[in-house]
């Protein structure tokens, strides 16, 4: 495919220019005629600036996806604190400042690199399913699927496991003490914030589900029964004396003491199946990060019961192998979804809580199997998800999150991804705590070969069993050097589409050599297996790459993905951190 020559003298001097402005993170080459303009890059949001998403420090940095969260965590620097303190500072705010992403009701993963540390540690405190739970819980009587019972009401939420994490973790590993960490958010729930768009849209979205329930309604709604829109000032005083408790009493007070009693009683008025038992059994479990190497890289990601680091490490695996051009070639991506849709498919048929069921991490996460996988690849073509099935890494054997990266001068790196699922969670909040359950129940698979709120296809190993975590894509991810320092930490929300996202973002970083912040803000693709499209975000692939990949059998969709990744790398003992300029985020250092 060819382009006209005042065209590529346009090319040329971008590319000029990009490189004298870039020397040390992009190589020059151009690849192909399919690529009609230099790196399209995702715009601001309406009165933000650059300087808001990107920053650069020597002795701290942090990234999140809250401009109050942030700032916490800047607070707790300046307290004396570390990473840890600033990370647990920043969770619980951004508990407060973003109720449609994340919240006590909710869960995460989280990974953390220390000074005295050879790998990561990865924490799981993800929600688990009620021990009352059972395979068909959400099936009529003829075996059809509900899908609503997992999405909206008491039902849908999990035990939540956000505080047992965040406190453990700040005991083992943080500074400061725990009143001082938390005041911020007790602060911010009592006195309020102006809500932003993106709030503002996930209250509207939700609000059908948020009037039935008289804890939601009066949080999130006018007394007309209308949704607080941007610009309003939200005030959450019964969640500002949960948080007060809690940094007074501990877990405790959530799990087993007067919180939690609040949950329970809500739970059995409702219909819902969170007993005591299952709170005060809840147990924050820490597990060995996934790990593999790309291209002289150390890769370490999540383990199961996510299943993001799993894939992270088998597509970075199969495109070490291949020969890419540039990031936005019709060729680069053909190669890149073909791998994305062999992935997931993989997911949809291996991953699963590994405390549960055998979830064969060593064959999916190996070399070999990377190059067996890849002789069904098509090269050329697309082929259909109907002609692309599982393999058998066996025999190898031996949207709604929200994500917060920090790293400090002393070596603390702290990575976390958390979560109530959907927008606004279950939409329930327990009355007189204003806690938002999750709907992590919609995680699992309700039966063999559905899909989920985000289309993914359940398989037999993520079927509901009491005391079961959900898979999850939550991928809080640590790049080192040959020598174990590390030099990025990212991750990011969006459900499904995260394990992709931080792929193409590490993608972009150590294969194309982009700086940062254009690793962050390039345009996005995304592939699952099925549905069977390639789904292409703001602001889109040039025409020409489009045209390109449908002439090799793609079907191309313009659909954002939701994903904001937060990223800090370590460039000559500088921190430079990027918060995605697609959400609202701050990027502060000092």
């Amino acid at each position: 495919m060819r382009i006209g020559s005042y065209s590529i003298l346009l090319l040329l001097i971008s590319l000029c220019f990009y490189s004298c402005s870039h020397p040390n993170r992009f190589d020059g080459q151009m690849g192909n005629g399919e690529n009609q303009r230099l790196l399209p890059l995702v715009k601001l949001l309406p009165g933000h600036t650059r300087s808001d998403h990107e920053a650069v420090t020597k002795n701290y940095m942090i990234t999140s996806q809250g401009k109050h969260a942030s700032l916490a965590g800047e607070k707790m620097f300046k307290m004396g604190g570390n990473a840890i303190d600033a990370a647990v500072a920043i969770s619980f705010v951004i508990s407060v400042e973003r109720p449609q992403s994340t919240g006590l009701g909710g869960g995460g993963f989280m990974l953390i690199h220390g000074p005295q540390m050879k790998q990561p540690v990865a924490v799981d405190f993800r929600e688990s399913a009620p021990l009352a739970s059972f395979q068909k819980m959400y099936q009529d009587k003829s075996g059809k699927v509900l899908k609503r019972k997992s999405i909206d009401g008491p039902l849908a939420a999990g035990v939540p496991g956000l505080v047992a994490g965040l406190l453990e973790i700040h005991q083992r590993w943080g500074k400061l003490p725990i009143k001082k960490v938390m005041a911020p958010a007790i602060k911010l729930a009592r006195e309020g914030f102006v809500v932003y768009p993106h709030l503002a849209k996930a209250i509207a979205k939700r609000q059908d589900v948020l009037k039935k329930y008289i804890g939601s309604k009066i949080i999130f709604l006018h007394p007309d029964n209308t949704p607080l829109t941007a610009g309003d000032t939200l005030v959450q005083r019964d969640l500002a004396k949960t948080l007060e408790r809690i940094s007074v009493e501990g877990k405790s007070a959530f799990y087993q003491g007067v919180i939690g009693n609040m949950i329970v009683a809500h739970q059995t008025k409702s219909g819902g199946l969170i007993t005591q038992k299952d709170l005060s059994q809840y147990q924050v479990k820490y597990r060995q990060p996934v790990k593999g190497t790309y291209k002289g890289y150390k890769i370490y990601s999540m383990s199961p019961p996510s299943s993001g680091g799993v894939h992270i490490i088998q597509m970075l695996n199969m495109t070490e192998r291949l020969q890419l051009d540039t990031p936005l070639s019709a060729n680069t991506i053909h190669l890149v979804s073909s791998i994305m849709q062999m992935a997931y498919a993989d997911r949809a048929k291996y991953l699963g809580d590994s405390d549960f069921q055998r979830v064969p991490v060593k064959g999916l996460i190996s070399k070999q199997y990377a190059i067996d996988r890849l002789r069904y690849l098509g090269r050329k073509v697309h082929r259909s998800s109907a002609e692309v099935d599982y393999g058998n890494p066996l025999r190898y054997e031996s949207d709604e999150t929200t994500h917060l990266t920090v790293m400090d001068k002393k070596g603390y790196v702290v990575t976390s991804t958390q979560t109530v699922n959907g927008y606004m969670g279950s939409g329930v909040v327990v009355p007189g705590t204003g806690i938002l359950l999750n709907n992590e129940m919609d995680d699992f698979a309700a039966k063999l070969g559905e899909s989920n709120m985000f289309g993914a296809i359940g398989g037999e190993n993520n079927l509901v069993e009491p005391g079961k975590r959900p898979l999850s894509s939550m991928s809080p991810t640590i790049v080192t050097d040959k020598n174990d320092k590390v030099i990025m930490a990212l991750g990011t929300p969006s459900g499904t589409r995260i394990i992709n996202c931080v792929f193409q973002t590490i993608l972009n970083y150590l294969e194309f050599k982009l700086p940062l912040y254009d690793s962050v803000a390039l345009v996005r693709y995304h592939h699952q297996w099925k549905p069977d499209y390639l789904r292409v975000g703001a602001p889109y692939l040039p025409p020409l790459v489009e045209q390109a990949l449908k002439q090799r059998g793609h079907t191309v969709k313009h659909k954002n993905l939701g994903c904001r990744v937060n990223a800090i790398t370590r460039e000559d003992e500088m921190l430079h951190g990027v918060s995605d300029p697609r959400g609202e985020g701050l990027s502060i250092g000092g």
